[in-house]
């Protein structure tokens, strides 16, 4: 009766392979991978589909942000009255140039009514407003900027944890070499395709997550020089309205 020995997928009786029955499928690659790989796997799958969320959201809210601002530009410059700009607002404007403009005329109505205007406050309001809106720009931004660290991550790490799933991966197959003491392809093909899967799947994850960390990153820090543009502009006309009270 002849004895098998099953390794790296093929069967050898008597030194002599009698079948081999490595599945290279993704499925059978990964049932097949030593469990640090599977490990590797399922980080780097979890991670890319985290990212795809990330970036399907990011890509819709950046081009809403752009749409909006448009249209409430397009209302502030319409000569319409700051005021009525400001009630029609409402208390929950729904994107950051509306919310800055917004937190602007409530604390102009704040300093007004508490300590009212003559020559020598007008400046104080107005740098007190300048502040307010810098620090509206800087809360809205980090909180539209939100997730794009974990892009940031996955492109920067994912490559490097994939490789270290192919090491591990080379490892084994050099294991299975040395135990069943066969250099044939039978016995090395089903390791290292194994452990280049841990890298390609690294890769996808990786390249999709550089490409729009750096697009949204571009988008976003041109959408933050609009914002601050805006204010500069709001506050100058503030400033004048300020005055035009003082004088």
């Amino acid at each position: 009766m002849t004895s098998a020995l099953f390794v790296g997928g093929a069967a050898f009786g008597a030194g002599l392979p009698l079948a081999v029955t490595t599945d290279f499928s993704l499925v059978g690659l990964f049932m097949n991978a030593d469990i640090v790989v599977k490990a590797v796997i399922v980080g780097l799958g979890l991670a890319s589909l985290w990212s795809w969320a990330i970036i399907i959201d990011k890509w819709l809210k950046v081009g809403s942000l752009s749409r909006k601002a448009d249209k409430f530009e397009d209302m502030f410059w319409s000569g319409k009255s700051l005021d009525d700009l400001y009630k029609n607002l409402g208390h929950k404007p729904a994107h950051p140039m509306a919310v800055v403009f917004v937190s602007a005329m409530r604390e102009l109505r704040r300093s007004l009514e508490r300590r009212g205007v003559d020559n020598g406050k007008f400046l104080t309001v107005h740098d007190r407003i300048e502040k307010v809106m810098n620090v509206t720009i800087a809360r809205e931004m980090a909180s539209t900027e939100k997730h794009l660290g974990f892009l940031a991550t996955v492109g920067s790490t994912a490559t490097f944890v994939g490789l270290f799933g192919t090491v591990w991966g080379i490892m084994n197959a050099f294991k299975s070499i040395a135990a069943s003491q066969d250099t044939s392809l039978a016995v090395v093909a089903p390791g290292i395709a194994e452990a280049l899967f841990a890298t390609a799947l690294g890769l996808l994850a990786a390249i999709p997550a550089v490409i729009f960390y750096n697009k949204f990153t571009n988008d976003l820090n041109r959408y933050a020089v609009r914002l601050e543009g805006f204010a500069d502009e709001f506050s100058a006309i503030l400033s004048r309205q300020l005055e035009e009270r003082g004088a």
